[in-house]
C-alpha cells in the first residue's frame, strides 16, 4: 500500500494539480482551473492522435486476438508435434523489448536497404511503402501484433488448460468432433480470458508510443510529434517544456482509456446477459 501511495497516487495527484496551472511570461505560473482542458477539448493535433489510436485498435486488435485464438486453440489441441518448442516460440517477440523491435522492423520496413525493397528490385517489382503516410498505421499495427500475440496467446492457451477434462468426456461420449468441442466447450470457456486481453489491448492500443517514436527518425514526414496522444503529450513535456498542458493531456487520455474500457465491457455484459 505504501508502494502504491508512493509511486502511482502520489504522482497521479502531483500530475492533477499540474493539470490546473499555466506557465505564463508574465506573471509566471497561475491557476487556470479547467482552462487546460478546454483548450485541449479544442486542440485539432490531440483529437487527431486520439482518432488515429482509435482507429488503430480497430484494426489491429481483432487481427491480433484472433491469431492467438488459433494458436492457443491449436497447441491446446495435442495434435502438434514439438508444441512446447512453437508455443515458446509465438511467445519470443514478447520478450523482445518494444525499442528493439521498433529498429527491427524499422531496417525491414527500409525503402533502399531493407529486404522487403531488395527482393522487390531483385523481381522487377514495385517496392512497398511501408513507412508511407497510406501503410504506416498498417505497418505499426504489424509490429505489435507481431510482439502481443505470443503474450495473449499465453493467457488464453491457460484459460484453457483449467476446462475441466469431464467436460470433453463427457463431449466425446455425445459424439461430438474436434470442432464441435472447441466451439460448444472451449469458446465459451475463454469468454473471460478473452475479456481480459481484449481489456489489455485497449489500454495499450490508446498508449501506443515507443512503435511510433522510434519510426519517426526514419519517416520524420509521415510521424509527427503529435501522430498518437501519448506521443503529444510526451512532445509537450519533454520538447516544449510545457509541462502544465502535457499533464491535461495524459488526463484527458487517461479519461479516454477508462471510457473505452467501459464501453467494451458494458458491451460485453449486455451480450452476455441476452
Amino acid at each position: 500500500m505504501v508502494l502504491f501511495l508512493l509511486l502511482f497516487l502520489a504522482p497521479l495527484g502531483y500530475a492533477a494539480y499540474l493539470s490546473l496551472f499555466q506557465e505564463r511570461l508574465i506573471g509566471g505560473t497561475a491557476f487556470v482551473g479547467l482552462d487546460n482542458y478546454a483548450q485541449a477539448l479544442s486542440d485539432s493535433q490531440f483529437l487527431h492522435g486520439i482518432g488515429r489510436v482509435a482507429l488503430f485498435f480497430v484494426i489491429q486488435v481483432p487481427v491480433m486476438l484472433l491469431l492467438a485464438l488459433v494458436f492457443a486453440l491449436v497447441l491446446d489441441s495435442g495434435l502438434l508435434r514439438l508444441a512446447r518448442v512453437i508455443r515458446l516460440g509465438i511467445f519470443v517477440p514478447y520478450a523482445v523489448p518494444s525499442v528493439v523491435a521498433a529498429l527491427m522492423w524499422g531496417y525491414l520496413y527500409g525503402p533502399d536497404f531493407g529486404p522487403f525493397a531488395q527482393f522487390s528490385r531483385n523481381l522487377s517489382l514495385p517496392v512497398p511503402h511501408f513507412l508511407s503516410d497510406g501503410w504506416m498505421l498498417g505497418s505499426l499495427a504489424n509490429i505489435v501484433t507481431w510482439e502481443f500475440v505470443g503474450y495473449n496467446m499465453i493467457i488464453l492457451y491457460a484459460a484453457l488448460r483449467t476446462i475441466p477434462e469431464e467436460l470433453y468426456e463427457a463431449a466425446a461420449m455425445d459424439g461430438a468432433g474436434a470442432w464441435r468441442t472447441a466451439w460448444s466447450i472451449k469458446l465459451p470457456a475463454l469468454r473471460p480470458a478473452l475479456m481480459l486481453t481484449l481489456l489489455f489491448s485497449v489500454i495499450g492500443s490508446f498508449q501506443l508510443f515507443n512503435e511510433p517514436k522510434l519510426l519517426m527518425t526514419i519517416a520524420p514526414d509521415v510521424i509527427s510529434s503529435s501522430y498518437t496522444a501519448n506521443l503529444y503529450a510526451y512532445t509537450l513535456a519533454f520538447t516544449g517544456q510545457q509541462v502544465n498542458y502535457a499533464a491535461t493531456v495524459s488526463f484527458l487520455l487517461g479519461l479516454v482509456i477508462v471510457i473505452a474500457s467501459y464501453a467494451v465491457l458494458l458491451t460485453a455484459n449486455r451480450r452476455r446477459s441476452s
